[in-house]
């Protein structure tokens, strides 16, 4: 699922938190770089320079296999099932079964596996403050997602107003512990609406045109996704550690789950694990992931785009790994890796804002 999508999502309430919000924004936020690593939750603490962001997601710039970063998630599930357990948006989430209308005559619908691929981004990166200075709470604001990426519109809704999950795109995200939206002390429900920019609705537009489908593409992407702050004694300790590859206590987890995506993605997840620093008590070190899980129908178009002329750029997975003349800005449009680099350094800088 803002120019950063799954953060975007980390924006909601104003509540007793929006006068601290204010005054922790008011001073311009350090500017963090982004330095590629082969394996970001990996990289030494050591080694990581003060206002520096270790990242890795398996592309580089001008990378020429535009689907480098993807992987299926029945493989994904397989060799990193402690990155699932925790990444997914529950557990035991598995692709889940969907109804697709075949294309006999008699039109009729039967369940199928709908196929995902997974782009998962890591970073990490040291903040100067001591883990018990900083009160993640203060975060799960609406106001924190509007900075992170002002492209991205957000509303705060309740449990009341999350889809019932029984259509295509919901199908599957149902969480089996708890609805979504309840159960947590510290969490904020959000609906979020980003409207995709340049050239790319535009080819949109023509894709609509010229193809035989009552269904239209939309030129936007709606979503819902709650947004929590876990506390220590919520957390699996030994799972998270893990996860990160650090063996210091950890302090909390900033998480936001998108449940629910009208377009190209089935879910999306931001979690930043918050740990004290090996050396410093002064300090402290986020390792932060996102997740998205694509839909493999939309990288299936390929064939389809490329046997019409003016729509050889617009070939999904292309425009997903930003690889194409229509990606354009700095969010979701601009293609994942790029969205993920900004979306990462403009919470890192918040984060860091005294």
């Amino acid at each position: 699922m803002p120019t950063r999508p799954a953060i975007a999502l980390l924006i909601f309430i104003a509540g007793p938190a929006a006068g601290f919000y204010c005054s922790a924004l008011a001073a311009e936020p350090p500017d963090f770089q982004i330095a590629e690593v082969s394996a970001a939750r990996e990289a030494s603490v050591a080694n990581i320079k003060s206002g520096t962001i270790a990242f890795s997601d398996h592309t580089s710039p001008g990378a020429i296999d535009s689907e480098t970063a993807l992987t299926r998630f029945g493989d994904w599930a397989d060799k990193h099932p402690n990155e699932k357990k925790f990444l997914a948006l529950f557990p035991g989430y598995i692709e889940p079964a969907v109804d697709k209308t075949t294309s006999s005559a008699a039109q009729k619908a039967e369940k199928v596996t709908e196929k995902l691929y997974m782009y998962v981004a890591q970073a990490r990166f040291v903040l100067d403050k001591a883990p018990a200075s900083i009160d993640l709470s203060h975060y799960v604001t609406l106001g924190f997602l509007d900075k992170i990426d002002p492209s991205i519109q957000h509303k705060l809704i309740t449990a009341a107003d999350v889809s019932s999950l029984k259509d295509e795109a919901g199908a599957g995200n149902d969480n089996p512990d708890r609805k979504w939206c309840t159960g947590r002390t510290t969490s904020i429900c959000i609906q979020s609406s980003y409207k995709l920019e340049g050239k790319i609705p535009m080819g949109i537009m023509l894709v609509n045109k010229l193809r035989d489908s009552v269904k239209k593409v939309a030129d936007h992407i709606d979503f819902q996704s709650e947004l929590t702050a876990l506390a220590p004694a919520d957390l699996d300790q030994a799972g998270l550690q893990q996860l990160t590859a650090l063996d210091t206590s950890v302090t909390g987890v900033l998480e936001q789950n998108i449940f629910y995506v009208n377009e190209i993605m089935k879910f999306g997840k931001f979690f930043a694990v918050f740990q004290a620093h090996p050396t410093d008590p002064d300090k402290t070190v986020v390792t932060a992931f996102m997740a998205l899980a694509i839909k493999a129908s939309v990288l299936d178009e390929k064939r389809g785009f490329e046997k019409v002329p003016v729509l050889r750029n617009l070939v999904p997975a292309q425009v997903l790994m930003g690889q194409s003349s229509f990606n354009s800005g700095t969010s979701i449009s601009a293609g994942l890796p790029k969205y993920a680099r900004n979306e990462i350094r403009t919470v890192a800088s918040l984060l860091a804002a005294k």
